[in-house]
This record gives structure tokens, sequence and C-alpha cells, in this order.
């Protein structure tokens, strides 16, 4: 089927376009966050077909993929020819992020949409959070592209993928860097990481060998749907070390890593792993195995395709 969907987050689109379908992706010439187009940092399929406004206006769309309350209002008007999404073209929203502010008041842009089929979460986390009033949800955990097992671990140091630190402070746990680096040197990686004395501007096939040779993986965030890095990091045989907090418990198993909200504990944990080189090995292991088993791509895909078939009927 035909699939229009905006490039809005990368590493969650790059598992999304591997399926068998065709995606028009809208372009605009200054490819601002209303029109990139095809990744320019992430290796794409060719059956992603950049579209411009008038190239979509006029295209056979079978489901809309929205990703932002604009998706479904406003921005949508100009790229579908008049068509209306719910209405005249199927559409699904996308929720990647965890929502924010008091718990009485995480009210759902699609609540209670009649033009809205179902919105899709990509953790139970977010399901149990978000209120969506009388639209449907449904859950489809996170996919993404195997990069192998990668794991070399030569690196007595912890890696850390973290986009917009500065800015995002304790979203994201950039407070306890420091803290957390004490005994154990670490590496960030991400948008806008030099802002912090990190590494930026990596592309993902780099990243993930840079990664890959680092002896553990550090998730120090706070509040995150789940950090597709932390995915990837396990996929590459990484051992885990990260806070307890929304997703991470469900996502990292114990024999895969520490978990834990006690910082004593994720000190005492990165410290055995870069100590203990073999143990840091066996866990990395067992942290692939478990993220192939529930994050692989097969799945993923199969679950999309079987929703986007109850959506296009």
């Amino acid at each position: 089927m035909r699939i229009l969907i905006w490039h809005v987050h990368g590493s969650w689109t790059t598992a999304f376009v591997q399926g068998g379908h065709d995606y028009l992706v809208p372009v605009l010439p200054d490819r601002g966050p209303r029109g990139r187009g095809r990744a320019q940092t992430y290796d794409w399929p060719d059956n992603v077909i950049e579209v411009s406004p008038e190239e979509a206006a006029d295209a056979e769309i079978d489901v809309l993929v929205a990703q932002r309350p604009e998706e479904l209002n406003g921005v949508s008007d100009g790229w579908l020819g008049g068509r209306r999404p719910g209405r005249d073209i199927p559409a699904v929203y996308v929720e990647h992020n965890a929502p924010q502010g008091r718990i009485a008041e995480m009210r759902h842009p699609a609540a209670d949409r009649d033009d809205v089929v179902v919105v899709v979460h990509v953790t139970h986390f977010n399901d149990l959070f978000w209120d969506t009033g009388s639209t449907p949800t449904r859950v489809i955990e996170h996919g993404v592209v195997d990069p192998g097992y990668r794991y070399v671990g030569e690196l007595e140091r912890s890696a850390v993928v973290i986009n917009e630190a500065r800015r995002r402070w304790r979203v994201t746990g950039t407070d306890l860097l420091a803290r957390l680096g004490e005994e154990v040197p670490m590496d960030v990686f991400g948008m806008d990481a030099d802002a912090i004395g990190g590494i930026d501007d990596v592309r993902q096939e780099d990243l993930h060998g840079e990664m890959a040779r680092r002896r553990v993986y550090l998730h120090p965030i706070r509040w995150t749907s789940l950090g597709l890095s932390l995915i990837e990091a396990m996929h590459l045989g990484m051992p885990i070390v990260a806070l307890a907090t929304t997703e991470v418990p469900e996502a990292v198993p114990p024999e895969a890593g520490v978990v834990s909200t006690r910082l004593d504990v994720l000190q005492d944990a990165l410290r055995r792993f870069v100590h203990d080189e073999a143990a840091a090995r066996e866990t990395g292991e067992s942290a692939r195995a478990a993220a192939l088993e529930r994050y692989g791509l097969h799945r993923f895909l199969a679950d999309w395709d079987e929703l986007l078939e109850e959506i296009a009927s």
C-alpha cells in the first residue's frame, strides 16, 4: 500500500520503512520539520519516495500515519488536496513520547476524535499514562534494524547517547552525568553533545561502532518513552546500566544489565563492568538475545502490517 508519513523520528522511521510498502515522505526546499524528506544520516530503501506538496495532493494514499497534531489539522490540508485525514483517508496517530505534566492533565491531542482510527503507542508505559478518552489505542513496541553483534569493549569507559543534553537537562539525566562519571569515564554522543563536552554529529553507522568500543552502555534518562539508542546498544551486545524509569524495567531484563533508581547501585555496576570484562561480555550477550526477541524488526513490521491492513480496509 501507499503510506504518507512525515520524517519526524529518524531511528523509528528507519525501522518503519523497511516494510514492503511505498512510503511517501513530504519534502520542502528547506528540509525543515514540515518537510525533511529522506534521511540524510540513515540508509533508507528505494521505496521511500520524496513528495512535494503538489505531488502529495495528487497521490493515491491508502493510509496517513500522523505523528504530530498538525498532521491531523492544518498542515495536512496543503498536502492532501482537500482530502480530510480520517474522513477521506484512513489515519492512525503514532505517539512516540511520554506525556508531560500532572498525571490528571495528561490528555492526548487525539483524545475523543472519531477521525483517528487508533492511537499507536510505542510502549506500554505510554499507553498507561496518556489519556486518549474514547479514541482506541494499540501498542506496537519498537523494532530496530539489527546492527549485528559488534561489541569490542576495548575502552574502559561508558557510552551515553543523549540528544540536546544541555537543553533537556533533568529530563535526560544530564545533571547525573558528573556523579555517574566520577570513577568510570564516559563519552556522550548525540545532537548538541559538544555543548557538554561530548561528541556531536556522528552518522548512525559510525555511532554504533563507537558505542561498541566502550565497555558499558549508560542510560541516565529520567523521563522518556524508551530511547532507541538503548535498544540499539543491547543489539550491539553491550551490557546496560540504566535508571529504572518509564519503560526501562520492562525492556532490560536482569540478565542484560543493572536497572535501579539508586545512583550508588548504578555506580557500582559501572565499576564492576569496567573492571570485569568477562562479566561485561556475558551480560552484553544476554542483552542482545533479549533485544532480538522483543525488539526484532520482523515482529515490529508484522505488527504494523496487521494494523495497516485493518486501517486501510
